[in-house]
């Protein structure tokens, strides 16, 4: 999973446009944390890689439609379709399948 977790933080960083300290509060941990991560000397919680794979997961079918700064910015936007939610407060709280339905929508031609 070590390798894996790299090659996702990698992703998140270019295709999402997210820094250290974005996935950092995304995933609740410290910055000092992200980094060991990206390194290799540690590994994420159970709980915490599935946060990292749905962030994951979300960053690439946003690709489809937006650049990294504009993915950046769409995560940390509130969403009238999620009530006003941010999309990265509810993939931190194990909520992904709500900002999942908006992207279906998407890809359905419907506004987003």
């Amino acid at each position: 999973m070590q390798g894996t977790v790299s090659r996702y933080l990698e992703d998140l960083r270019e295709d999402g446009g997210l820094k250290g300290v974005d996935i950092a509060n995304i995933a609740d941990v410290s910055t000092a944390t992200v980094s060991r991560w990206s390194k290799g000397r540690a590994s994420p919680h159970p709980h915490t890689q599935l946060i990292l794979s749905d962030l994951h997961y979300i960053v690439g079918r946003l690709c489809e439609y937006y650049g990294a700064k504009e993915i950046r910015i769409w995560l940390y936007a509130r969403h009238p379709q999620l009530d006003g939610e941010r999309a990265i407060d509810l993939i931190n709280d194990g909520h992904s399948e709500e900002v999942l339905a908006i992207l279906d929508r998407l890809d359905a031609g419907a506004y987003l």
